[in-house]
């Protein structure tokens, strides 16, 4: 069985040294690879590959890779493509780890990397297969106050468990640990965030918005300059008043129209479910 990939990365060099270690394997198929942001978006979203290596620290920044491109997939995909780091440096290798990538290769890319990456993708059954992944090779003789917030957007992506994405305010020795589904909605104090709990209680976090907007996956999404929401605690959404109102209580959210395509996203995955319309 061929798992398809791409290769996302704006030095054309590395595209090409990738590309020979993958090929290497009789199981990868390559479909193509993108130099930026965009072109390697859609690269994903037409093709639909098993598998992407991913560049998120690139030497041209105007390339705009990064971690963000991850995030955004989730907007359009149901089954996301199991994500692979290939690059020059380490210093991005916890947050990559909060993303849930499924590894984090520091180039050059080695075979020893490859083999154990494809090992493991077999054996937690990431990739959906009837059979046991088996590495094949095509060559003939093998080599022997801090947050920290976990971004993975969808427990049921590719049918794994996840655990529950835990929030972390750390502040002074002071680690508060939060329960995101118990998050109801975030919003902007200047430089500093309250997080409303939906039990009613709010823990403040020196951060601005804009940080947890960069970081948080759906179902938190942006709505207004001052809030991002927790879409599973939406109760209603008024698009003639511009509210969404919270679950449970008498909270109304204001949304902007400059964030509209958020409240459409928002609408679009809630139909997705499990839904009835009268």
């Amino acid at each position: 069985m061929n798992y398809s990939y791409v290769i996302i990365d704006d030095n054309q060099e590395s595209v090409i040294e990738t590309k020979a270690m993958a090929d290497s394997f009789s199981e990868l198929s390559f479909v193509g690879s993108a130099n930026n942001y965009e072109e390697g978006l859609n690269l994903i979203l037409e093709n639909k590959p098993q598998l992407v290596f991913l560049e998120i620290d690139p030497k041209n920044k105007k390339s705009n890779l990064s971690l963000a491109l991850i995030n955004e997939l989730y907007r359009y995909l149901n089954v996301i493509p199991q994500i692979i780091v290939t690059t020059s440096k380490k210093d991005l290798a916890f947050e990559a780890i909060q993303y849930q990538v499924s590894d984090y290769f520091i180039k050059p890319v080695t075979r020893f990397d490859m083999v154990k990456s494809l090992l493991k993708i077999g054996k937690s059954n990431i990739i959906d297969q009837t059979e046991p992944l088996k590495i094949t090779s095509k060559e003939t003789d093998p080599e022997p106050e801090e947050i920290i917030v976990p971004s993975v957007v969808r427990t049921e992506t590719l049918g794994i468990q996840q655990e529950p994405l835990i929030l972390c305010v750390k502040s002074y020795g002071d680690y508060r640990y939060i329960d995101t589904r118990d998050i109801a909605y975030f919003q902007a104090d200047n430089n500093s965030t309250d997080i409303h709990l939906i039990n009613g209680e709010m823990v403040t976090a020196f951060k601005t918005l804009k940080l947890f907007e960069g970081v948080l996956p759906y179902p938190f999404v942006r709505i207004h300059n001052s809030y991002i929401v927790n879409s599973n605690c939406i109760s209603r959404i008024h698009t003639g008043n511009a509210l969404c109102y919270i679950k449970n209580t008498a909270i109304k959210l204001p949304f902007s129209k400059s964030y509209k395509a958020n409240i459409d996203l928002i609408i679009s995955e809630i139909s997705n479910g499990n839904y009835l319309e009268i």
